[in-house]
């Protein structure tokens, strides 16, 4: 990982800070603290309206009843009861949040109320753990934030903030805040897990364990450990890796220090748009539900680095982060009504990102015809039948392999803040400070497949003259079907620096908030594209017809980044309480989002500069809201307004985007309890439109790419004395596959069951089935219209799976 001054600078602060605390040291009254109690808050009531939010909050020791902003909770109780597959998969619970999770464990697109996801990831929401962003960016290319958390045990519950004050308390998401909160040792005890796919190949185990050391000091630490096939089969092992948590917490009469550290080496399979139906059936020998474009035959690549030198990438690596990171976190109260609170984290992250993606899909004559001329022969280049003639008029799959090594995506993040109360008014002073590395190459070949799901062989192609345009099933040494576009290199750095403010007051039943902030951020470095050169890869001193054309990185002229950006942001919110029972809010808040590595190769000028107008995306948000008990019911409900500049670029189509959108619509979140039944759901209203487009006015008026018009989740359980049964419902509407709303999924509704019981006490047995039904729901898709041959490219919901699990807490 890099070390620059700046860095080695936050680390002095988190040092001096916690020696400072060491020096108030005094002895320990056993008050637990702010994030004891939010821990011990973790299965409130209902909604929670009376739970003290910790995320994006005002003011500290304000509930969701007294604040203006949406935000919402899950507990990992609610968590298990929704068989989540991966941890985006958690996020179809939250209302609001559009999660299309079926990537598999990362790579997940996710939006908020409407706002855009132009070209995948989560642009305008950040996910953090412990109040801190997992990375600066949630729309890095291949980098997305949510390949480097994942969810096992030491997870006490997952908030979210949607809009509102996540404008200024936090950089880069104004669409909101997705936090991870993790145990901190407030209850001794643990638990150990494990569990097993019953239809599928994967075994799990999730351990934690936590409680004093002494009188004024406790800890927690766990994890978890798994491998296997996976949810879908690639013919290998798919699934193998680990996660290690911990910290320890020290208190103070006035407070405490909590030091934490992280190690995640995970390996999960990507799965990239597969070969269907637009309907979403299956094609001949491919089940879109079950299969994957891995194959054992194409597991290892050959290509040029980002120096230019011979290597090897293994496409078993798929999603591969490796995560290292430590912690500090001070809370204090000081003299005269002031509290320090300081947040500090050091992350180095690097690993892979390598995956099949179907670059086109036709019958194998078409393809072949197209790479070597007419009367093209196709064979077999592996397996049984290698060198046997392949089937003129069946389909075949040109493959690129999306190989990006992540070299160095580690940051540096400190956020102070100094709070003061005055009588009814907190105010709130901070400054957050951050750096980011992205550096990465781009890697890419292409090959050819049978069109099959079951360990698809490579095949050859030869001239109808003789001449070979493949090796082994490679085509070529980059992706000329593309243009040779993708063979890059970025080593680039972001540092942001943001001072922020914030107030919040109370006279009688009403309460106000505002808040400010000023992001302030550089970006340098520099970023190369591919360059076209003859080399002997294979080693055999002959150029062959493949080699004759090898990409490989334009180090001799690498292009500068050198620009800055700056952007205001504001949210001002007014709360009032008619009663114990019912509160009405509302909210007006403007938030910025810099860009950072999708605008390189386009909008970076020679001298490195970026337009202002690129830099930075604004969003400005409306919301209204109210938030009632009558009896066992909670309801919160919201109707919102946002408008949303962008500017994107998207690596499978490489398109650029200049737009704005619009969005409106009624967010609505409830709860119910009646006996031993409990309910709980959310339904999201949002009609979303693409208002200008200064690079393709065409779509102007059309409805954004994959927005539903109604989006939704419920949770049902049943509580016996010693078992639990319940389902779970995750549906949407239609949506259009791309802004030229030609292509239209259909809507669905993915039903999941649970059921758990107590063998002995502490003892639990627990089944859980994602998606009962084995139903069919397209999220997304790389065609607008469906081709003349009928075959798209899509992802869809995974078809049924099956878990078995135990658990033993003690």
């Amino acid at each position: 990982m890099k070390t620059t001054p700046n860095r080695r600078s936050y680390l002095a602060l988190a040092i001096s800070l916690a020696l400072t605390a060491n020096a108030v040291q005094a002895q320990q009254d056993n008050t637990e603290t702010e994030t004891a109690n939010a821990e011990q808050a973790a299965e409130p009531t209902g909604l929670g309206f009376e739970r003290i939010i910790v995320t994006g909050s005002v003011s500290r020791n304000q509930t969701v009843m007294q604040s203006s902003v949406s935000v919402s909770a899950l507990t990992l109780e609610d968590i298990d009861a929704s068989a989540p597959r991966s941890t985006a998969e958690i996020f179809r619970m939250l209302p609001g949040v559009r999660s299309e999770s079926t990537g598999g464990e990362g790579n997940a697109n996710i939006a908020v109320r409407g706002l855009p996801v132009a070209a995948g990831g989560a642009k305008f929401l950040t996910l953090q753990e412990d109040g801190l962003p997992v990375v600066q960016f949630g729309d890095i290319a291949f980098g997305n934030a949510d390949i480097f958390v994942r969810a096992d045990a030491t997870l006490s519950r997952l908030e979210v903030i949607r809009g509102g004050s996540a404008s200024t308390l936090a950089s880069n998401s104004p669409g909101g805040v997705i936090n991870f909160l993790s145990k901190t040792g407030a209850d001794n005890g643990g638990s150990i897990a494990m569990t097993t796919g019953l239809n599928y190949d994967q075994f799990r185990t999730d351990f934690e364990y936590g409680g004093d050391i002494n009188t004024d000091t406790r800890f927690h630490l766990g994890g978890f450990v798994r491998q296997g096939e996976g949810i879908r089969d690639p013919g290998y092992q798919g699934e193998r890796g680990y996660q290690l948590k911990a910290n320890i917490t020290k208190e103070f009469d006035t407070g405490y220090v909590r030091l934490y550290a992280k190690h995640l080496n995970d390996r999960v399979a990507s799965y990239m748009p597969m070969p269907m139906r637009a309907d979403g059936s299956s094609v001949a020998g491919y089940d879109s539900q079950q299969d994957t474009l891995q194959s054992v035959y194409l597991t290892e690549t050959v290509r040029l680095n980002g120096a230019n030198q011979i290597s090897r990438g293994d496409i078993r690596n798929g999603m591969n982060p490796e995560v290292n990171s430590f912690g500090v976190e001070a809370v204090f109260d000081l003299d005269d009504n002031w509290t320090l609170d300081n947040r500090f984290r050091i992350s180095s992250v690097s690993g892979n990102f390598i995956t099949p993606f179907p670059a086109e899909v036709d019958n194998s004559q078409s393809i072949a015809d197209s790479i070597a001329g007419p009367g093209a022969v196709v064979r077999y280049a592996v397996g049984p039948q290698a060198g046997e003639r392949y089937d003129a008029s069946a389909n075949a799959m040109r493959i690129h392999t999306f190989d990006v090594e992540i070299n160095d995506f580690g940051s540096m993040v400190n956020d102070l803040k100094l709070s003061r109360s005055i009588g009814e008014v907190d105010v709130t002073l901070g400054y957050y400070i951050a750096d980011q590395s992205i550096d990465m190459s781009w890697l890419w070949n292409s090959y050819f497949m049978a069109l099959k799901g079951d360990n698809a062989e490579l095949l050859d192609v030869t001239a109808a003259n003789g001449t070979a345009f493949s090796e082994k099933g490679l085509l070529a040494y980059g992706v000329p079907f593309w243009g040779n576009c993708c063979q890059r290199n970025y080593n680039t750095d972001y540092s942001i620096k943001a001072p922020y403010a914030s107030a919040s007051w109370g006279f009688g039943d009403w309460s106000f908030e505002a808040s400010v902030r000023r992001d302030m951020g550089d970006a340098t470095g520099t970023y190369a594209g591919a360059v076209q050169s003859s080399r002997d890869m294979n080693g055999d001193g002959v150029i062959s017809q493949v080699e004759q054309s090898v990409s490989g990185i334009d180090l001799a002229n690498p292009q500068l980044v050198n620009y800055d950006w700056s952007y205001n942001s504001y949210s001002v919110g007014a709360n009032y309480q008619y009663s114990r029972d019912w509160a009405v809010f509302g909210r007006i808040s403007k938030g910025g989002r810099a860009n950072a590595d999708r605008l390189l190769f386009g909008k970076v000028n020679a001298d490195g500069s970026v337009a202002a107008q690129d830099a930075v995306d604004q969003v400005k948000q409306y919301e209204f809201g109210s938030k009632s008990r009558h009896g066992n019911l909670n309801l919160f409900a919201t109707v919102f307004f946002a408008e949303t500049d962008e500017q994107n670029f998207e690596a499978t189509t490489q398109q650029f985007f200049d737009r704005v959108y619009e969005a409106k619509g009624v967010e609505l979140e409830s709860s119910y309890r009646i006996g031993d039944f409990d309910f709980r759901g959310s339904v999201t209203w949002t009609d979303a439109e693409i208002s200008q487009d200064a690079l393709n006015p065409g779509v102007v008026g059309n409805t954004p790419r994959r927005q539903a018009d109604f989006i939704y989740n419920l949770l049902a359980r049943y509580t016996m004395d010693n078992a639990q049964v319940g389902i779970t419902l995750v549906g949407t509407t239609g949506a259009y596959a791309q802004d030229n709303n030609d292509l239209k999924f259909d809507a669905y509704t993915q039903l999941n069951a649970f059921a758990n019981y107590e063998l002995a006490q502490n003892l639990t047995l627990s089944v859980n089935v994602n998606n009962l039904f084995d139903t069919v729901g397209i999220t997304e898709a790389e065609q607008g219209s469906v081709p003349a041959n009928g075959i798209i490219t899509a992802r869809t919901i995974n078809g049924r799976t099956a878990s078995l699990g135990i658990r033993y807490q003690f």
